[in-house]
């Protein structure tokens, strides 16, 4: 680690890992899936090339991400190391932190659908099980995510071609508010439309708040 808090602390030690910029947006797009060079810089608007070399090199060192050989090609992806992949729920902790601080709208900052998968699931962990099995399409931008429902919890991912109950698509203020649970699917009827069943819409959005 080229920086150093110099303290004897469990959070200042954490930080001197990922605390530098870039770091946890790095490690974000890893919870999502591994991904080569170029995906990464891709799915990062506004970092250098230089800097993410630097920053995958740090993370690299300290144990939090490793190269590997991708399932096809000879290409090289980064992935997360089971040590790193352990940053899924502070991330997610930081997430539910951040929600209203996500009212005001994306502005004119950089939003890219994909990167719903990580909010939508942080955000939905510790709902009320579902009484029934169900899988909803969330469309954004032109991309969907499914979000599939069960007794046992509630799975976040890209669409992977699987039949779905319905299709919810909205801007993502609206969605990211639907799954706050800070918005009420019955308040933004005018801002959402539905195809196939309702129902299993309200399994994914409408059950009651956390206590």
């Amino acid at each position: 680690m080229s920086r150093s808090y110099g303290q004897y602390c469990g959070l200042a030690r954490a930080l001197d890992v990922v605390g530098d910029r870039w770091n946890l947006l790095i490690v974000r797009q890893l919870l999502m899936a591994p991904a080569r060079y170029r995906e990464l810089l891709d799915g990062l608007p506004g970092v250098a090339t230089n800097l993410l070399a630097d920053r995958l090199r740090d993370l690299e060192a300290a144990g939090v991400v490793e190269r590997r050989l991708a399932e096809q090609g000879n290409a090289v992806e980064y992935a997360l190391t089971p040590w790193g992949a352990e940053l899924r729920e502070p991330v997610e902790g930081l997430i539910r932190w951040s929600t209203p601080l996500m009212v005001r709208g994306p502005g004119g900052d950089h939003f890219r659908a994909e990167w719903l998968v990580l909010p939508l699931s942080a955000l939905l962990t510790g709902k009320a099980a579902a009484r029934r099995s169900s899988t909803v399409g969330i469309g954004v931008d032109g991309a969907l995510v499914q979000v599939r429902t069960t007794r046992s919890g509630t799975e976040v991912s890209p669409h992977d071609g699987r039949d779905l109950d319905a299709v919810v698509r909205a801007d993502a203020p609206v969605v990211l508010g639907l799954a706050a649970r800070v918005l009420a699917l019955d308040d933004v009827r005018g801002s959402v439309h539905i195809e196939g069943d309702e129902a299993a819409v309200r399994t994914v959005f409408d059950s009651p708040p956390r206590s």
